[in-house]
């Protein structure tokens, strides 16, 4: 009996998934990542923002809140593979479809992107971070997920935000699987590096300091963390590939005015009084 409804939890996942990575475009007002510029910027180590547009993309930012639907693992060139022009596969990523993957940075040309990047970690830690994703290569998604984040492209009442981060995090537990950001947690977590924990205030055991607190640390768990995390975290830089590459103001090209808009600039509209 449980093989039967395996079977038909895998079909209907491979279904869904075919669905919700169809692509929807939508207008966006941010700039999309320039592909030189973006790989001029990272580190081994970074986690790279993107905000998606696929279907099961508009699920998820409207579950966060948030510009990014999906996260993936800067790893330099420590899959030794490259793509079909020659260049590295040097992310990391979790794929509705595919599972667990390589891709190159072809993979978000004309997409708005972010580069979160952690503080402090040394080179063996980082090494280490990069092991457990590696070694996750080829682990299966989440297909019990997919069902769960499929039922919010339905009409449905609004789901209240208290909610909405446990709507992500409702699928198998199987350890064989994976989503983008937990996938990129669990890695985060080998190391005991913090991205969002739990924060308690105890009463400080210092006998010279009665009335202060300490703060402890309580690892959040990796399947209730979602893209922006890293965006929020006071762990994580952020670094914009436009102002590392040397970004002028002076040097940008602007439109000619058009004759007489600098006249009417600060005039106010007919009927309404001027403003100083």
């Amino acid at each position: 009996m449980a093989s039967i409804v395996d079977t038909i939890t895998g079909w209907l996942g491979e279904r869904l998934g075919r669905y919700l990575s169809h692509i929807s475009h939508f207008h966006t007002p941010a700039a999309p990542a320039d592909p030189e510029k973006l790989m001029a910027c990272l580190q081994p180590g970074d986690v790279l923002l993107v905000e998606g547009q696929t279907r099961v993309s508009a699920v998820i930012k409207y579950l966060t809140q948030s510009t990014w639907s999906h996260a993936a693992l800067f790893v330099g060139e420590a899959t030794g593979l490259t793509d079909a022009d020659g260049l590295p596969r040097c992310f990391l990523e979790a794929d509705i479809r595919d599972g667990v993957r390589a891709v190159g940075v072809a993979e978000f040309k004309g997409l708005h992107c972010r580069v979160c990047r952690p503080i402090g970690l040394r080179a063996d830690e980082i090494d280490t971070v990069i092991g457990f994703a590696l070694a996750r290569l080829g682990s299966r998604y989440d297909l019990k997920n997919v069902i769960d984040l499929a039922r919010y492209l339905m009409p449905a009442p609004t789901v209240p935000l208290r909610w909405r981060r446990r709507m992500l995090a409702l699928g198998s537990g199987d350890p064989t699987r994976a989503i983008c950001s937990t996938l990129i947690a669990q890695a985060f977590e080998a190391v005991r590096y913090p991205i969002l924990p739990i924060v308690e205030s105890v009463p400080s055991k210092d006998p010279l300091c009665p009335g202060c607190v300490d703060e402890i640390l309580h690892v959040r768990h990796h399947s209730l963390y979602v893209p922006r995390d890293f965006d929020v975290s006071p762990y994580f830089a952020l670094i914009k590939p436009t102002l590392a590459a040397g970004f002028d103001h002076r040097a940008l090209t602007w439109q000619p005015a058009a004759p007489g808009a600098a006249a009417r600039i600060g005039r106010a509209p007919p009927g309404r009084p001027a403003t100083a």
